[in-house]
């Protein structure tokens, strides 16, 4: 690609026209990153149609429609009841005479509305339609458009996966404008490959129909081999400079003797596949050849004393570790665990996030460049420019499938040739293990630390929520802990039939007056004090309302009840990560499904995998079968994992082409390109 293209691909998005620095940071939450590279990453997920329809009576609640209409009166709010305000009405007729009112609750553009909508105009309005009420209602349209420019409303509208102050308008803009400055850069570009990739990425952005979104559509196929192709390259290269004989290392010697100590404060017996798993971590940390090797373990299976037998057998050899954990709660969770054994042990361990400040951050780093700090963990902060190491001997990586190639190599980077240790609690079916994890070698943990008790799980409609209060309140009584998880943060428009945390919250406060509430969008720090005072054993918080937050990094042993609410809307490997938030104790636990009203035979195909089985490969397969590899891995995932374009169930000969083609091409510029296209703008060397 030409040196101008790749500017242009890392160029902000707060520069974009009409876009600027909240925007952009509203779009990283959402994108993964804010520049056009990752916007043209983040393709629509399905169109809407907007086809015009004469009169009311063609269209069905709940449908998105646009109509013609002719405003007769308006209806402004006032106010009622504590300083709330009612909505301003603005009452329509369309063709038929069919009366429709379109309805705004935001009093700051009450004016504005009644301006753009004056009695006795016709206009082309466009939004979903409610039947809840007597008459049919527009609440705040998608446009609203004078007739004779109707025609600014697409008929066919790509909707892109969005985020809490992000409008489809917002997306829209953003893309017009990208491709219309695309052809100048893409001027002479002297390898066609590289223009018709970008002539497929705006197809996918422009579709007509969800035909143009489907995996086997043409354009989707391209964009899915290139990416396939990209990812097995950049696992060639990791599988060539790992046996590279220039990487080759000397093996360290031995010099304390502080394995057999670690052995012997362990207040529990280690299983089999944990003492299995262990052998084969020493073996390869014993070789001249880095080790690159991926510890799948379920829910609770032990991987954590897994990785601290690994990180103290480095530190017997007289090396530092780095563990490299998603979010700042799963750090210092780590850490409150890891430090007390070390300690015993007369080692050295810190943690090191992004929140480290000032004097401390600088004596975290001056302990980690003499050596003294022997286990480090944190987050992302581990790799940052200024962290520098004595001799960083092993990296290991918790949530594997959260982190991107480069990230990880990021983190390598700073030692010479490290060792390389990554966890992973998502279960993944051998056949799919072996395409993205093909660098690394695999050892499963597939047992639980003795003591733990099978989770029962069952699954109950919504209409028995208050029956399931009173079940709970009588165990909350006898001291135990209650997460309480529901597919939404508040309320919305959409139409859609789920619960909303806080309004549950509200709900459950009557029950459970100390219940606490947690979700993304709360303050990290509030957000973690909240999960704190709930895993402390003598806080009389015995309720917590949360989103999917607490999928990861809370560790409550005396949590035993976990209720998923709207539980057919999540994937088999998301419940099941959820309802390893209990079971971490000797007690017995349990797991509730409450599934909606309006529940299809699929969702309840799903909990019923959930209600017959821990077992998490199971679990994973069936997912992939149901619901295929972008549910199995999750949408919040960076790096290789998150396939933008990849069907695994439609493209698994692209699989095997991909993978064939890495194996066998020289690495020429193209594919440097994808890498860099497909890396999220990070060169990989070759």
């Amino acid at each position: 690609m030409k040196h101008g293209l790749i500017e242009f691909l890392n160029t902000d998005l707060q520069f974009i026209k009409g876009v600027g620095p909240v925007l952009a940071a509203r779009l990283d939450e959402v994108l993964g990153g804010r520049r056009v590279l990752d916007f043209l990453l983040h393709r629509p997920s399905y169109v809407r149609s907007r086809a015009v329809l004469d009169s009311v009576t063609d269209a069905n609640a709940g449908d998105v429609v646009t109509l013609p209409l002719c405003v007769k009166s308006h209806k402004s709010g006032g106010s009622f009841g504590r300083g709330r305000r009612r909505p301003t009405q603005i009452i329509c007729n369309d063709k038929m005479g069919n009366t429709v009112i379109v309805q705004f609750f935001n009093a700051n553009y009450l004016d504005y509305w009644l301006q753009k909508m004056p009695v006795g105009s016709w206009r082309m309005v466009s939004g979903r339609l409610e039947r809840t009420t007597a008459r049919p209602t527009i609440n705040h349209p998608d446009f609203i458009e004078e007739i004779q420019n109707a025609s600014k409303i697409p008929l066919a509208q790509a909707i892109y996966p969005s985020g809490e102050g992000l409008t489809q308008k917002v997306f829209a803009n953003i893309r017009n404008q990208i491709f219309a400055k695309l052809p100048e850069y893409l001027h002479g570009e002297p390898d066609e490959r590289v223009v018709e990739f970008f002539d497929a990425l705006s197809h996918i952005h422009h579709p007509q129909s969800d035909a143009d979104l489907a995996p086997n559509n043409t354009y989707m196929a391209k964009l899915a081999y290139c990416e396939l192709l990209a990812h097995q390259s950049a696992i060639v290269i990791s599988r060539r400079n790992r046996t590279d004989i220039r990487n080759r290392r000397t093996v360290r010697p031995r010099r304390y003797d502080l394995v057999d100590k670690f052995n012997g404060i362990l207040p529990f017996e280690m299983t089999d596949a944990q003492r299995r798993t262990i052998d084969e971590i020493y073996t390869d940390m014993q070789s001249d050849t880095p080790m690159m090797r991926l510890v799948q373990g379920d829910v609770g299976s032990g991987k954590t004393i897994v990785a601290l037998a690994a990180a103290i057998k480095m530190a017997e050899h007289g090396g530092q570790t780095a563990l490299l954990a998603p979010t700042d709660t799963l750090a210092q969770q780590h850490y409150a665990k890891i430090r007390p054994m070390c300690e015993s042990l007369g080692l050295v361990c810190d943690v090191l996030t992004g929140r480290d400040k000032g004097v401390a951050r600088r004596e975290k780093l001056v302990s980690l460049r003499s050596g003294r700090t022997r286990i480090v963990i944190g987050t992302h902060a581990l790799f940052s420019e200024d962290v520098e190491y004595k001799d960083l001997g092993l990296v290991i990586i918790d949530e594997q499938h959260r982190f991107g190639v480069a990230q990880r190599e990021s983190l390598r980077a700073k030692g010479h040739n490290p060792d390389l240790l990554a966890l992973s609690a998502t279960p993944i079916p051998r056949t799919l293990s072996m395409t993205i994890y093909g660098d690394m070698d695999v050892s499963v943990i597939n047992q639980k630390p003795a003591g733990r008790k099978p989770i029962k799980t069952t699954k109950i409609s919504n209409n028995r929520i208050l029956e399931l209060i009173n079940r709970i309140q009588l165990q909350v009584a006898t001291g135990c802990k209650v997460f309480w998880v529901c597919p939404l943060v508040e309320e919305t428009d959409t139409g859609l039939d789920m619960t909303a945390a806080i309004e549950r919250h509200k709900m459950l406060c009557e029950y459970f007056p100390t219940a606490g509430l947690v979700h993304g969008q709360m303050d990290k720090r509030e957000r973690d004090t909240v999960m704190a005072r709930f895993a402390d054993d003598a806080s009389d918080m015995n309720v917590l309302v949360a989103t999917t937050v607490i999928e990861v990094g809370i560790d409550v042993p005396r949590a035993s009840i976990i209720v998923i609410e709207n539980a057919e809307r999540f994937g088999l490997a998301a419940l099941h990560q959820l309802r390893g938030r209990v079971g971490r104790g000797d007690i017995q636990s349990y797991c509730v499904l409450v599934f909606g009203a309006h529940v299809r035979d699929e969702g309840l195909r799903r909990l019923d995998v959930l209600c017959e089985t821990e077992d998490g490969f199971v679990i994973a397969e069936q997912d992939l079968l149901m619901r295929g590899v972008g549910e199995l891995l999750g949408t919040r995932q960076s790096g290789w994992m998150h396939y933008h374009f990849v069907d695994y169930r439609d493209h698994r000969d692209l699989f095997k082409l991909a993978s064939r083609a890495a194996r066998d091409n020289d690495m020429d510029e193209w594919t440097n390109d994808l890498m860099f296209i497909f890396n999220r703008g990070v060169v990989v060397g070759v």
